[in-house]
């Protein structure tokens, strides 16, 4: 479950950290012809960061493998 929990919070954060750099950078995303806007992104960035500070704290609290 631990390994599970630190695989899926990396691969959030991630995801958050990419979002965080459209934002920045101004980078056009076109999804089937459709023009996201940066708010897309910026709703993203808060629910992939969400889950991978989520993930954290879960990993934190099982008790550790022997």
């Amino acid at each position: 479950m631990r390994a599970y929990l630190i695989v899926s919070r990396t691969l959030f954060a991630l995801i958050a950290l990419f979002h965080l750099a459209r934002m920045l950078t101004h980078w056009s995303a076109v999804i089937g012809g459709w023009a996201a806007p940066l708010w897309v992104s910026g709703l993203g960035f808060v629910v992939a960061a969400a889950l991978s500070v989520w993930g954290a704290q879960l990993s934190r609290r099982l008790p550790r493998e022997a």
